[in-house]
């Protein structure tokens, strides 16, 4: 069993895409476009000007799968109530990855050295997306 997440985007899934290859190294394994739907929608499922955005994108960072879309259901998504925790193997890399993520973004516990771990830092990204960064011991 594996939990994946889903992230959908309100049209800025193509831009969150590009920015996680860059900030995280994500590899796209997947990218359709809503007009590429090999079986279209019954007509008014899918609302105007969506031809563009991001049906379904499948990001690989590491071993983790994380799934994308641009939301066409017109209902404002937010990210609340979790975070995404990543686990580098060293603090040049922790310190990497928390800056590139925290570009845009608001950090909430600067990368800093704890009891458990000699990094680790909280932050939500300019997407509104929850992240942990904690350098495994």
């Amino acid at each position: 069993m594996e939990i994946q997440p889903y992230l959908f985007f309100d049209g800025r899934c193509e831009e969150a895409v590009e920015f996680y290859r860059r900030a995280l190294g994500a590899q796209v394994d997947m990218l359709m476009r809503y007009r590429e739907n090999p079986e279209p929608p019954p007509p008014g499922m899918i609302p105007p000007g969506m031809d563009d955005r991001i049906m379904h994108a499948s990001l690989r960072v590491g071993d983790a799968v994380i799934m994308a879309s641009d939301d066409c259901s017109l209902h404002p998504r937010t990210f609340v109530g979790f975070s995404l925790s990543i686990s580098v193997p060293d603090t040049a890399t922790a310190d990497r990855v928390f800056a590139a993520l925290a570009d845009g973004g608001e950090v909430q516990i600067p990368l800093d050295r704890t009891f458990w771990s000699p990094r680790f830092g909280m932050l939500t990204d300019r997407f509104g997306v929850a992240w942990m960064i904690n350098v495994s011991p």
